[in-house]
């Protein structure tokens, strides 16, 4: 239905004067029932927060950025490619310009002498860090820039030099050649609370200095592998990007990173890295150029309610380890796929994704110690941490040969042989494989090619252990087998007759 102007006048004259109508009826009541009107209203109105004092203190330390990059000789491989508006959907990076001039403008207002002149890239947002010219802003802002420039809020352009950028936690560090920058301060994000009123300055489609405001929607939410961001309903557009997320006391708590989006724009959830975390990277990129993290080589993954229940784990915690890299430092410190990783130096680990924040954390060289549950008690173990390469590419599973021996579970329709002499040295532990599913076996998930490694706590070598453990269950109630399914494991909790 369409309103006209008339009409949605009428309807607000007439709530205005329904609420006129009802207040003294309200405060009647309560001067009955004997509580002062004065303390009731006080109690209940709120007034809005007032930004104007913030955005004087903050907003001369956001700045714009622009970046350029040369011409290529291949256009399609140019800004409006598929790969860009991939990343202008996931991260709203700033908007390039697919059609537009090809000289772009200098800081002096000259255009280059180059054969090849750079272009406009993208835009993005920042904001200064130190006074002698150290800014903040989002990796994905500066990531394949052949140049970047910096616009300050009294119009003066620098060229800034990338010092240096991590993808993993999308910051960066840049540097202009400038002194007396008016600085941002940093709050403490630990104080941070949901529903608390926060403010973002930035360059929304390149309308510079932009102010929008809104609240804390959450804190700690996993949607990266090493942060969890702060989510917020401040209006967050393309060349957002890289501005500061402030709280009410004028700090900056978080840099405006990611959106949720189906179209490309705002649509109310917004991300920002906590600042904690952000100022950690930034200071070993200005240290020397990058970020150094630990690893133990381990594939993991989350412990459902399910699979803690039928291991006797209890609560469903943990980090349950898919894979282990040969030769790496969990495998040199014996831990076993099927193992679940409930502390790392004596801290708990609630969920999968708090194990590689904690390792990454953890300097190169140091000796931590590990507990874990395995088949139904918890061991401690000593593990050297190493530092994070680029991941290696799996090397598929040994294909299975034909077996001799077989047994069946018949009441879980599950068919399973003897792994091969080369299967047993490929998986480097026994097992068993898995011929055929049918009925609850299905219904689980495990599928032919599988490699059941437990049962219940039990562990599974061979044949014989597998009749033995599928013996001594009670088939009336469920049960867990960890399976390996190519390189990595899993749990598997079979409901019989069902």
């Amino acid at each position: 239905m369409t309103w006209s102007v008339k009409t949605i006048s009428q309807m607000a004259a007439a709530a205005s004067l329904t609420l006129a109508t009802a207040l003294p009826v309200s405060f009647a009541v309560l001067a009955l029932a004997g509580i002062p009107v004065a303390s009731q209203a006080q109690s209940v109105v709120r007034g809005l927060p007032d930004f104007t004092e913030l955005v004087e203190q903050v907003g001369p330390s956001v700045v714009n950025i622009r970046t350029l990059e040369k011409a290529k000789a291949n256009p399609a491989a140019g800004p409006g490619s598929d790969e860009e508006m991939q990343e202008f959907f996931k991260r709203f990076f700033g908007v390039p310009i697919p059609n537009g001039p090809r000289q772009a403008p200098r800081p002096n207002g000259r255009a280059p002498q180059s054969e090849e002149p750079a272009q406009p890239r993208g835009m993005g947002s920042g904001f200064v860090l130190s006074s002698d010219g150290y800014i903040m802003t989002n990796a994905h802002v500066v990531e394949g820039a052949d140049e970047v420039i910096v616009t300050l809020t009294d119009k003066r352009e620098f060229k800034a030099r990338i010092i240096g950028a991590d993808k993993r936690t999308d910051v960066a560090v840049v540097k202009i050649q400038a002194t007396a920058l008016p600085v941002v301060k940093v709050g403490d994000v630990s104080r941070l609370k949901v529903g608390e009123w926060v403010m973002a300055i930035g360059s929304p489609f390149g309308l510079e200095n932009s102010v929008t405001a809104g609240i804390v929607s959450a804190k700690q939410r996993d949607t990266g592998e090493y942060l969890s961001f702060i989510q917020t309903d401040v209006a967050i557009n393309p060349g957002n990007s890289g501005g500061p997320l402030i709280n009410m006391r004028g700090e900056v708590v978080g840099i405006n990173s990611q959106i949720y989006s189906r179209s490309g724009g705002y649509m109310g959830i917004s991300f920002a890295i906590p600042m904690d975390e952000a100022i950690r990277v930034s200071e070993q990129l200005r240290q020397s150029g990058r970020v150094t993290r630990g690893r133990i080589g381990v594939q993991i993954g989350e412990v459902s309610k399910e699979v803690a229940e039928s291991l006797g784990l209890g609560a469903s915690q943990g980090a349950l380890v898919r894979g282990i890299e040969a030769g790496s430092p969990a495998d040199k410190a014996g831990l076993e796929p099927g193992d679940i990783i409930t502390r790392f130096d004596g801290k708990a680990i609630d969920k999968a994704a708090d194990l590689p924040r904690m390792v990454g954390g953890t300097k190169p060289g140091t000796r931590s110690n590990l507990t874990v549950f395995r088949r139904g008690a918890n061991k401690d173990l000593a593990i050297t941490v190493a530092e994070l390469e680029p991941a290696k590419t799996s090397k598929p599973a040994a294909p299975a040969e034909e077996s001799k021996t077989a047994g069946t579970a018949q009441s879980m329709g599950l068919v399973v042989t003897d792994l091969t002499e080369v299967q047993k040295k490929e998986f480097k532990r026994g097992g068993v494989r898995v011929e055929s599913t049918a009925e609850a076996s299905a219904r689980a998930g495990l599928r032919e090619g599988d490699v059941i490694l437990q049962i219940g706590n039990t562990e599974i070598a061979q044949l014989r252990d597998f009749e033995t453990a599928m013996a001594k269950l009670d088939k009336s109630k469920p049960f867990n087998i960890l399976f390996r399914r190519g390189e990595v494991v899993q749990f598997a909790v079979v409901r019989p007759g069902r």
